[in-house]
């Protein structure tokens, strides 16, 4: 069965360090299935006792941890797998140095040859974007529909999409084949972090039952 609804990406700007752990499990309570821990700050110490307790937690919740970027980090909490970039290190390595359950996925932007190379070489999972103007990363390529909808057919491996989603505009992703559904500020920046967790859940089950 393919990894399937709400992927969340935390944000160090969106909440006090206190607040992470609490908000990360309301979004996993709404529905989220898989958290990717991103923080781009070089105090290592918060890093790793924050990614230490968000192991913790997703171990008691049955959801995957992903390290966004740091191998090693992951390696040294047990998290679950990682995400890697275009400059991040080489899946081959990750794979060596988490072992062969680790999940890891790739950011492929708005190229099908990474893409290609990434299944390739054996990513769980890739993810492409951005879709729509993203506050994380405003900068970022625009990726096309037709990505996914490719995707989807000639790959089995789960397709996450990124980049300025919100319950308002996630429904087409999902239409157009998106597995995952990779968020930040939309439910982390959410007053009701559970509540817009749970938006998503209702979107891809509204998706099954059209099926």
């Amino acid at each position: 069965m393919r990894l399937r609804g709400l992927y969340v990406i935390t944000d160090a700007g969106l909440q006090a360090p206190e607040q992470l752990l609490p908000r990360v499990q309301q979004a996993i309570d709404g529905g989220a299935v898989l958290v990717q821990y991103r923080d781009k700050s070089n105090d290592t110490v918060l890093r790793q006792q924050q990614a230490q307790a968000l192991v913790e937690l997703c171990n008691t919740r049955g959801v995957a941890l992903i390290i966004n970027d740091d191998v090693a980090l992951a390696a040294a909490v047990g998290a679950h797998g990682v995400h890697l970039g275009r400059d991040d290190s080489r899946l081959a390595t990750a794979r060596k140095q988490l072992g062969e359950a680790a999940i890891i996925g790739v950011s492929c932007y708005n190229r099908w040859s990474l893409a290609e190379q990434a299944v390739k070489a054996g990513a769980d999972y890739i993810a492409f974007g951005r879709f729509f103007a993203s506050r994380t990363k405003p900068d970022a390529v625009e990726a096309d529909l037709a990505l996914l909808e490719r995707a989807q057919r000639e790959f089995d491996v789960p397709v996450a999409a990124i980049g300025g989603i919100n319950a308002g505009n996630a429904g087409t992703l999902i239409d157009a084949g998106a597995d995952l559904l990779a968020v930040v500020h939309d439910v982390f920046g959410a007053d009701d972090v559970y509540a817009a967790a749970q938006a998503y859940r209702t979107l891809f089950t509204q998706k099954e039952n059209r099926l």
